[in-house]
């Protein structure tokens, strides 16, 4: 199946980025490459672009669309949370830029094997690195009730969680719950008839829920910020697209708190703590698509993009 994904917020992204032709660059969601590729398109000399992805079809399809600048482009498997690691193991220290495009690609939604999407019947699966051994099967089968309630009212922001929960763990004491056609079926059990006719599928919620889950997103986000934004040469740039209204969340506070890391009250005549500003958000209020992309590319409808900008000089 070939690789296919459209880039949100394309022209944004590149923008912002400030592409300095021999940079150094990582994008740490490598995805379909189409952030990738405008910036190798961008670099001369002894520019170089490194492309990060957890799953390997990613890396795959990324690698044969990349092929014409292969001499300047380093494809690393792996989780951005490890970009440092990694970075250090190809021998470099700072980078002029990063970019993160987060959330699950179109193709692994549109490839029914993968089990992230509620459209196929297939085993449960939603794993983006499919060498962890955690899939959404064990955690549907295998979460508490009160777990699962959280997880999909908390990452799916579904006002039915409750019911959700109780009657998959209802169903699983049957038998285990093992494909999406399954769950989608316990779902639409769960939600009123009149409330599943709006707003869309009404299992849209609960798989989102789960695969942020099942691949940790929020937490890899959580506790990646502040080591990439460390990654940056001064003047260098990180740009973040979200399409969660937590990962947006994430994004914007630790954005502010590099800026501003003081922890003095506020009533102090001077800081005394002695935490130094690492930078300045770029973006105050998130760049959202234009209504041509949204009309294009229905996946750009919940995007936000986020700056940041390290310290010139430092």
């Amino acid at each position: 199946m070939e690789f296919k994904h459209t880039s949100v917020l394309l022209q944004e992204t590149i923008e912002n980025l400030r592409i300095k032709p021999e940079g150094i660059y990582v994008d740490g969601t490598l995805g379909g490459g189409g952030h990738a590729l405008r910036i190798a398109e961008r670099l001369k000399g002894t520019g170089r672009l490194i492309g990060i992805d957890q799953d390997g079809d990613a890396i795959e399809a990324a690698g044969k669309r990349l092929e014409p600048y292969r001499e300047r482009i380093t494809l690393i498997r792996d989780n951005y949370c490890h970009m440092k690691e990694a970075l250090q193991q190809i021998g470099i220290e700072k980078v002029d830029g990063i970019v993160l495009d987060l959330g699950v690609s179109s193709f692994q939604l549109d490839n029914a094997e993968r089990g992230f999407s509620y459209k196929y019947d297939t085993k449960l699966d939603m794993r983006m690195d499919t060498r962890q051994s955690l899939s959404a099967r064990e955690i549907i089968n295998d979460y508490s009730e009160t777990d699962l309630y959280h997880m999909i009212k908390d990452y799916g922001e579904e006002q039915f969680a409750k019911n959700i929960a109780k009657h998959i763990v209802m169903a699983r004491k049957e038998k285990p719950v093992e494909t999406t056609g399954q769950l989608c079926e316990i779902i639409k059990a769960a939600i009123p008839a009149k409330m599943r006719a709006a707003g869309g599928h009404p299992a849209k919620r609960t798989f989102q829920a789960v695969r942020i889950a099942c691949n940790r997103e929020l937490e890899v986000l959580k506790d990646s910020l502040d080591q990439l934004i460390d990654l940056l040469n001064p003047g260098g740039r990180i740009c973040i697209i979200t399409f969660h209204s937590l990962e947006d969340r994430i994004v914007k506070s630790a954005f502010r708190k590099n800026e501003n890391p003081c922890t003095c009250p506020p009533d102090f005549p001077v800081c005394v703590c002695g935490q130094v500003s690492k930078g300045k958000v770029i973006t105050r209020k998130p760049i959202l698509p234009s209504e041509e992309e949204v009309k294009t590319n229905q996946r750009a409808k919940s995007a936000k993009l986020r700056v940041f900008s390290k310290t010139e000089g430092k």
